[in-house]
């Protein structure tokens, strides 16, 4: 007979944490908010844009608030083809 632990890990899917990797996971929910970081980053670039219009007089403060909002703009967009192609896998 088996027991009621190996039951328990024979119900695992593919989806779900193993409570010995996770502990947290055995009395609540734990996931991520991959909607919500998404939309963070857009406004988090969109806000490094914003921030040109400032009372600074260097090019230097603009490209690096030019470049940093780029880069989060590619990875963003990574992202999105990345979330787009998942299912193929």
């Amino acid at each position: 007979m088996a027991s009621k632990a190996v039951e328990k890990r024979g119900r695992v899917g593919v989806d779900t944490v193993d409570p010995r990797d996770e502990p947290s996971a055995e009395w609540g929910w734990h996931g991520s908010f991959p909607k919500a970081t998404r939309i963070a980053g857009w406004v988090c670039a969109i806000i490094l844009l914003v921030m040109l219009y400032g009372n600074h007089h260097g090019w230097t403060e603009n490209l690096w608030l030019i470049g940093l909002s780029l880069l989060m703009m590619f990875g963003l967009v990574l992202d999105m083809r990345k979330q787009r192609t998942a299912w193929r896998k």
